[in-house]
């Protein structure tokens, strides 16, 4: 690794971040007749049409486009971009009556599905976290502490730990299986963990820091495989492994068997999801003030699993997912996953000072930049073969959205930044 090629990596990042990725989302998502954002969009970049606004999908919008005028984009048009979706967040999705998030609603801001999922309102503690830290508006921290006071005493499990996640308006516990009521799941408890970070980031509340830590000691000691240290899916309330299966609401894509359970349903991990771990645990660290060396052994776990297993060494980029002890089960390449490793990759060069995770981020860097960016659009394929031709060519819709994407960019550029500073030129 050079100052050279790290010049050359950044720039390729900024301009494909302000000439192709920020302009797709910017120059046709906000809904100027009902309000919010469209979300949805083919492989040209044309509305495909859906008459649906997600709560999963106008929450990282607003996440977005508010992280991205925090790191110094945009000229002021972003922030008010992400007040435009709070807007619509405050006045079509907030449930007056029993409190938290609708899950859905049509275009034109009317309910259709009034469940409280806790997948969705952690990224609405998320997003309006970091709105308030972007623009200084204080609706968005007083809705974000109402989410988290309103976890705490519907979705708290008071004898085993952690959270459920799956309620009915009024915040009854759905029922068991498919419902989702009766399991609890790595996916929801790290977005928590991010979600509380940036609360706590916004507020420097004690309570909110005690919450951050317990979640974070139970993801380490619970949800991590206790030899691995990769992410397990999903598990019973009293954290015993369950069977991974596909719920009725959320975890919508198409590897699951008809029955709709998952293929090595008890020993399967994602490459993503352990690098995204770990950069959001780093993270949290720093916020929280603790130093990384106290969960080194987890970090080393989760960056040598993913660099040694998921990496594609031969076509580029990262799998989806494999078993804990190292097998690879599905080779596709997935635009997730790619965006999270690379945030990692950098993270895991910057605290492990391993050459092996420089090569890595180079390797999905090219292979993200040379071949899943839809150059004549200007955002990523969705999934693609392993070689990399596209299978799924939309470019949005509730699940792919620009959260990941837009994340990924900025936070590698910063990622890169500090390697051109604190790097001796070699």
């Amino acid at each position: 690794m050079t100052k050279e090629l790290l010049l050359q990596h950044l720039q390729e990042l900024h301009t494909h971040l302000t000439d192709e990725l920020l302009p797709f989302w910017t120059a046709r998502t906000m809904d100027e007749i009902d309000g919010g954002f469209i979300t949805h969009f083919d492989q040209y970049g044309s509305d495909s049409g859906e008459d649906e606004k997600s709560l999963i999908a106008q929450t990282r919008s607003i996440y977005t486009y508010a992280s991205a005028h925090r790191a110094g984009y945009g000229e002021g048009a972003l922030a008010e971009l992400a007040r435009h979706g709070v807007e619509y967040l405050l006045t079509h999705m907030w449930d007056e009556e029993h409190g938290g998030f609708y899950w859905m609603t049509n275009r034109k801001g009317e309910v259709i599905n009034d469940q409280k999922i806790v997948y969705g309102q952690s990224f609405a503690m998320y997003c309006l976290s970091e709105y308030t830290l972007a623009t200084g508006d204080p609706r968005g921290i007083k809705y974000a502490r109402n989410v988290f006071d309103l976890l705490q005493k519907y979705a708290t499990d008071t004898t085993y730990g952690g959270y459920f996640e799956m309620f009915e308006r009024d915040w009854t516990l759905k029922g068991p299986g498919s419902a989702g009521g009766d399991r609890k799941t790595l996916d929801v408890h790290m977005h928590l963990m991010e979600a509380y970070t940036t609360l706590y980031e916004c507020t420097r509340q004690p309570v909110h820091r005690r919450k951050l830590l317990e979640i974070i000691e139970l993801l380490v000691m619970k949800i991590m495989h206790p030899v691995y240290g990769t992410g397990v899916p999903q598990f019973w309330a009293n954290w015993d492994v369950a069977p991974q299966i596909k719920f009725d609401i959320i975890w919508g894509w198409d590897r699951f068997t008809e029955d709709g359970v998952k293929s090595e349903a008890e020993d399967n991990t994602s490459y993503g999801h352990n690098a995204e771990f770990a950069w959001l645990l780093l993270h949290a660290l720093a916020i929280l003030d603790i130093p990384h060396e106290t969960y080194l052994d987890q970090f080393t776990k989760s960056f040598s699993h993913a660099v040694t297993n998921g990496v594609d060494w031969e076509y580029g980029g990262v799998y989806v997912e494999g078993s804990h002890a190292g097998a690879v089960y599905d080779r596709e390449k997935e635009f997730w996953q790619q965006a999270e490793v690379m945030i990692g990759f950098l993270d895991a060069y910057r605290i492990l000072d391993d050459d092996i995770y420089w090569k890595a981020y180079e390797n999905v860097h090219r292979f993200v930049l040379d071949k899943m960016v839809n150059h004549g659009v200007g955002e990523w394929w969705p999934l693609m073969t392993r070689q990399g031709a596209p299978i799924w060519t939309h470019m949005s819709h509730s699940w792919k959205i620009n959260y990941h994407t837009v994340r990924a960019v900025i936070q590698s550029i910063r990622r890169l930044d500090y390697l051109m500073t604190t790097r001796k030129d070699q």
